[in-house]
């Protein structure tokens, strides 16, 4: 079906004025969290079950943003299918060999029920989710794996996480805030269109483009496309339910072209209210339970990375000297890690230099020389003084915007 309107029907003043720093911020955290979860955000396996093009009234797609940032939805329940495919090097057995040596030594190598942890399992692979929400103080997420589940369990002040297959438990607090949550993992399409909207403004394309039938609801096929050059980003596509304006999918292509790198969407969705039962949560007898001031002592004894930063700033203060370079979609985060000579070395002697060699590109520049870190998404490059350059854009962008920042 044919776009509602043409690519330069939707500016920056429909989808929020003004652009700042913080919304530039906001395109560099989505690469980062899908790296890190990962930390935002899948081959392109159909998560959904497309059923026809419903007829529905045409709309605009400003219009159809403002329906997603209208939209009330505090009750629900499915099941959500994510995949994602970065095109990370296959290392083996190398990594759920560390994984399973960390796990066995205990002690401050934390829990098997950390969320942290687990939830990280999300940056690759296909998984199945079910969700569950009744307002802002109750939400369920479990991750079902073969013949084990972990589940998530948010229930006023109160964080559980268990793990079936090992019979730990995690247990934290929320402040009472609501701060806290905004460190929770994205986990439906919804809160990957958030983060995705963000970052709208004059170097986008919004379109709408025709409707879809998305577990069993129809929906409005919403296409958000960098209309600069060097960008990994190919599009950006959101089913966004015509009754509630929910987004039901999100499907994120790389400009390469092939398999999206991130799809996540709806199976099945009701949005009656959950069971009460459905979040309330008693550690099963004999279980492992670890409080959260236990793991944060952990992370600071082995090293680990503590809770993510929850704002531009306290990402700046862990990062010395972070900038960014460019505008919109070809905008380029740089810091210094302090480390002169280009890559770390390890006990190995040149080892580990070696090895992480291996995986990257060697480039040269006006900024010198370095090695370039590529994934389908994000790509980034450790200058031989130290530097380093990370975003969302081809290896050719990295080096010219290290070219024009040295």
């Amino acid at each position: 079906m044919a776009p509602y309107e043409s690519e330069n029907t939707t500016t920056a003043g429909e989808a929020d004025e003004p652009r700042t720093r913080r919304r530039r911020a906001a395109r560099y955290a989505v690469p980062v969290t899908v790296m890190g979860v990962a930390a935002a955000t899948i081959g392109l396996v159909p998560a959904l079950a497309d059923s026809g093009d419903p007829d529905l009234p045409e709309i605009t797609a400003a219009q159809l943003i403002e329906k997603i940032a209208q939209s009330d939805v505090e009750r629900l329940s499915g099941t959500v299918r994510i995949t994602t495919d970065l095109g990370l090097p296959d290392l083996g057995g190398l990594e759920s060999g560390l994984m399973s040596g960390a796990r066995a030594q205990g002690g401050d190598d934390g829990s098997s029920a950390d969320p942290s942890a687990k939830l990280a399992e999300l940056a690759s692979g296909t998984h199945t989710l079910r969700v569950a929400a009744d307002g802002p103080d109750r939400q369920k997420v479990s991750l079902l794996e073969n013949a084990a589940e972990y589940s998530l369990i948010h229930d006023g002040k109160d964080v559980w996480g268990y793990d079936s297959a090992s019979n730990e438990v995690y247990h934290g607090t929320v402040d009472a805030s609501g701060e806290d949550r905004e460190q929770r993992p994205p986990a439906t399409p919804k809160d990957f269109a958030e983060e995705a909207l963000k970052s709208v403004d004059d170097t986008t394309s919004v379109t709408v483009d025709g409707t879809a039938q998305v577990a069993g609801r129809d929906a409005y096929k919403l296409v958000v496309k960098p209309r600069q050059s060097g960008s990994t980003v190919g599009a950006i596509s959101i089913a966004v339910d015509h009754e509630t304006g929910m987004p039901l999918k999100f499907t994120l292509t790389p400009s390469s072209g092939g398999a999206a790198v991130v799809d996540v969407g709806f199976t099945k969705v009701s949005f009656d209210r959950p069971a009460a039962s459905t979040f309330e949560f008693t550690p099963p007898k004999g279980a492992e339970v670890t409080e959260d001031g236990d793991l944060d002592k952990g992370r600071e004894h082995s090293g680990k990375p503590g809770k993510a930063p929850k704002s531009e700033a306290d990402l700046a203060k862990g990062l010395d000297g972070l900038k960014m370079l460019g505008e919109g979609w070809n905008t380029v985060a740089v810091f210094d890690d302090g480390e002169a000579g280009g890559l770390p070395t390890g006990e190995a002697g040149g080892d580990l230099e070696g090895f992480l060699g291996s995986l990257g590109d060697r480039v040269e520049g006006e900024f010198g020389t370095g090695t370039v870190f590529g994934t389908r998404l994000v790509n980034a490059l450790i200058t031989e003084d130290g530097k380093v350059y990370v975003g969302a854009v081809t290896k050719d962008a990295l080096v010219k915007a290290a070219d024009a920042g040295k």
